[in-house]
Formats: structure tokens, sequence, C-alpha cells
């Protein structure tokens, strides 16, 4: 699969109403300090944890990793381009480890060693928070290919989720909602640019045909809601 590049690249997620509130849901989940240590699998930009280190300054910078390493990546932040499981593999304890919307994109053999690893990688009473899409009653707009491949993602993420529980055991579920009020023209430039897996690996054929099914089925306000599932354990 190709690599997501710009589910975070001016979208709603890369608001700062939506970082902000997507900030506070996390401190609602782990109380943040000083000496607060925080990794994020699959960071993108890092917009959550530079926000957060902007809030909280903390004594060390929290640390992003992704396999891609943008040009305007956030700077108070430590980035790494890496994988999770090479950098889990020799990493320091932390207090909080984020992995969000990034799971589905790793195999099922590497995911059970993911969430090994960053059990491992807990400090005492660290938690480690797993954000997904809501599998049920997803309000995100779609075109019909677009629908489809979403089926089948959140279908697989159903499955994730009870690997996870497997893996985990003791976890809560939550869930982090986001009221989204967009501009059709805007939406339909986000889908050009692929800002979501299921539309990776889909010719520019299809991306057309999909383009001109949202201009036809949608108003030129685009409004819903963005449900994300929160797994949260705790160690």
């Amino acid at each position: 699969m190709k690599n997501l590049k710009n589910w975070d690249n001016k979208t709603w997620l890369s608001s700062d109403r939506y970082i902000k509130k997507f900030c506070a849901f996390v401190e609602t989940k782990k109380k943040l300090k000083r000496d607060t240590k925080i990794l994020d699998i699959g960071c993108g930009r890092a917009n959550i944890i530079s926000k957060l280190a902007e809030k909280h300054n903390f004594t060390a910078k929290p640390t992003g990793i992704d396999v891609v390493k943008h040009q305007d990546v956030k700077h108070n932040i430590r980035f790494i381009k890496t994988s999770a499981l090479k950098f889990l593999k020799r990493a320091n304890k932390f207090d909080l480890i984020i992995v969000k919307q990034t799971i589905h994109l790793i195999n099922k053999k590497d995911q059970f060693l993911l969430l090994k690893l960053c059990k491992n990688s807990l400090n005492k009473k660290g938690k480690l928070l797993i954000f997904s899409l809501k599998t049920k009653n997803n309000q995100l707009p779609v075109f019909k290919l677009f629908k489809q491949k979403l089926t089948i993602s959140l279908k697989k993420d159903e499955r994730i989720f009870k690997n996870i529980k497997k893996s985990l055991k003791k976890i809560k579920i939550s869930n982090f909602n986001f009221k989204v009020n967009i501009k059709k023209n805007y939406y339909i430039k986000m889908i050009k640019k692929r800002f979501i897996s299921c539309l990776l690996n889909m010719t520019q054929r299809e991306i057309d045909i999909g383009v001109d099914e949202i201009k036809r089925n949608y108003k030129n306000q685009i409004k819903f809601t963005d449900s994300l599932i929160c797994i949260t354990f705790t160690k």
C-alpha cells in the first residue's frame, strides 16, 4: 500500500478546533504533568503532540514517529522517521502512547507484536490510547466505490478490535466525536489528495467518477460527525 501522506494536510483533522478538542479528550484519559513522556505512533505532522507540548512545556519533548517525514512537521517535538516496530524494540519507557488511525495499516502478525511492544514500553500506570474510525453508523461522506472500500476496511477494524481485546485483555472503550462543517469543494480537494487509506489504491478515473458523485449527491456545505473509537489500556 502507498503511504498515507495527506490525512492531516489541510483537513478538519489539522484544524485548530479539532486539535484542541482532541487534546482535551486525551487529557480526560491521562493526567499530564511536566515530566510526562509521550509517544505518538503514526504522528503525521505531529499536530496533536505539538499542541500538548505548547500547553504543558514538558521537560522532555514528546516523540513522534512516522514512516513519512513531512517538510512541515512541527519543531517543538522530537520526530523520528522509522517504523513503530523498529523504534519500540529499542525505545525508552513512556507514560502515554497514542496510536491514532494507524493500526489498520499494519499486518495482523505485526499488530500483535506492536501491542506487546507498546505494553512493554509503558511506565507503571502508563496509558495506551488506540484510535480508529467508528465501525457502526459511520457518517463520513462517501461515493459508491469509497463506501464499498470503507465497509471492507471497517469490517477489518472490527476484527482488529477483537485482537486488541485478546492481546491487552483489560481495556476500556469510549468515543471521540467531532462535528464537521466543510465546504463541498474543500472536501473534494481532500478526496483528490487521497486523505484516507480507502482512496490510496484507486485509479485516477475512479477518483474522478467519485468526485462527480459527491458533486451530485451532497449540498455545498457538508455537515456530519467524525467519530472515532478510543481503546484505552492502563498498565
